[in-house]
Order: C-alpha cells, then sequence, then structure tokens
C-alpha cells in the first residue's frame, strides 16, 4: 500500500475510532453505546491490519468484538430493560470527569512531544503466529492457563447470577 493511501486509511479509522468512543460515552441508551464499542473494537483491529498485525487483528475481532460484546450485551439484556431511552443515565459529575480527561491528554501530548522516536530496524518474520505459538506454549504456558480458569471462574459466576430459582 502506498504511504498516501495507508495514511488515509489511518485517519479514517481515527476518525471513526474517535467519532464511536464518543458514541460509547454520550449516548443515554446503554445497548447504543454497546454498539458504539464494537465499531470500536472494530476499528483498532483496522489500526492492527495496517501495521501489519493480522494475527492481533484477528484475536481482536474474534475475542472482544465476537465473545465479550455478546457476553456484556446478554448481560445488559437479561439485568435491565434495554428499551428504556435511559438506560444510561447522564452523571452529575461529568465536568469533573472533563477535567480529569483534559489533564490526561495534557499529560499524554507532552510525553508523546518530548519523546524521540526511533525507527526500528528489525524486520519480522514473514509468518509471526507460529512464532507466537510457540511462546505462548512454551514460555508463557502457565499465564495462559491461569487467565483461561479466570474467565471459567468468571463465566460460572454469572451462569449463578442470572440462573432463576
Amino acid at each position: 500500500m502506498s504511504d498516501i493511501w495507508f495514511d488515509l486509511a489511518f485517519y479514517i479509522m481515527a476518525l471513526v475510532l474517535l467519532a464511536s468512543a464518543a458514541g460509547v460515552v454520550w449516548r443515554t441508551n446503554i445497548v447504543h453505546s454497546a454498539l458504539f464499542l464494537v465499531i470500536s473494537l472494530a476499528t483498532v483491529a483496522g489500526v492492527f491490519v495496517l501495521l501489519h498485525a493480522e494475527f492481533v487483528a484477528a484475536v481482536q475481532i474474534l475475542i472482544y468484538v465476537g465473545a465479550v460484546m455478546i457476553l456484556l450485551l446478554f448481560a445488559i439484556m437479561m439485568t435491565q430493560r434495554a428499551s428504556s431511552p435511559f438506560s444510561n443515565p447522564p452523571n452529575r459529575q461529568s465536568w469533573l470527569a472533563a477535567i480529569i480527561g483534559l489533564a490526561v491528554l495534557a499529560v499524554m501530548v507532552g510525553v508523546f512531544a518530548g519523546s524521540t522516536w526511533a525507527e526500528s530496524t528489525e524486520v519480522l518474520p514473514p509468518d509471526t503466529v507460529p512464532v507466537l505459538g510457540k511462546l505462548l506454549f512454551n514460555d508463557y504456558v502457565l499465564p495462559f492457563e491461569a487467565a483461561s480458569l479466570l474467565l471459567l471462574a468468571a463465566l460460572i459466576g454469572a451462569i449463578v447470577v442470572a440462573r432463576e430459582d
């Protein structure tokens, strides 16, 4: 992809990401907020594709957009009336959140502006999936299994909470 198309695709994805993130925060209907979150996570996957991290993009789509958002939407549907127009009421302390958000933005801009960005000369192997697989199942097998047990416990807890006696 030529540089101009790459830049154009990045800026379009950045605009969509910012707009959908604003939609997550400012929508009063919680189901609409969750759907805007799906758009945000899918756009992040698009940025991963631009960075030539196709495996991470696929995992982003499968895990976050697919599984986590489906579970989140089911939890919303089971716990509240999703058709209520104000299922996500506005907060009275939004001014405080805006001040904190602007402070965090100022710190991030200061850190990024003061950083020197060196270009990496290291070239990734053409197929990173086998490398990631070897790392995952050789070096990081214990954290992987711990995460799977944690997710299993969360799933069992959700079933216990959701079941009707």
